[in-house]
């Protein structure tokens, strides 16, 4: 049997190896992309094969998603902020964007289809929304500066 034509499920022990050997570890990672909800996300037997548990893991990873490109693009400082003050709220912001990235990047290594799809909408939609939150309001910013010069005049 050669190595690129066998097939693991997730939670299958590995075959035995082209040298004779046998190696009694469990695949620790799919190889390739697949369907269906037998998959691992995050924690170990979580959803494990449980429907209502898969869905709440799209879910949940669709949500991550989605906060990732949120917290990208929020100016959350308003001006005349201390620049401690400033840094801080940056780092905290910025520490929970990485680990919603990191466990993103987890969740989509499970190599399930589903889940891959559900990380790329949150992403896409994330990025729809606060991009046009960022657009509504340099055109209300615009509106006001266009305004007060018309005022002026």
């Amino acid at each position: 049997m050669s190595m690129s034509k066998m097939y693991m499920s997730p939670n299958q022990d590995m075959p035995s190896m082209p040298n004779g050997t046998d190696n009694n570890m469990k695949s620790m990672m799919q190889m390739s992309f697949y369907w269906g909800t037998d998959a691992t996300v995050l924690f170990s037997g979580w959803p494990h094969n449980n429907v209502g548990m898969y869905i709440l893991a799209v879910i949940f990873v669709f949500l991550l998603a989605m906060a990732i490109e949120v917290l990208s693009n929020q100016p959350l400082i308003k001006p005349g902020t201390s620049p401690l003050l400033g840094g801080l709220i940056q780092a905290i912001v910025h520490f929970f964007r990485i680990s919603f990235v990191y466990m993103v990047m987890l969740a989509v290594m499970s190599f399930n289809g589903g889940i891959f799809i559900a990380a790329v909408v949150g992403h896409t939609l994330g990025f729809f929304i606060a991009k046009s939150r960022a657009l509504a309001l340099a055109n209300r910013e615009e509106d006001k500066g266009s305004s007060s010069v018309r005022n002026n005049v």
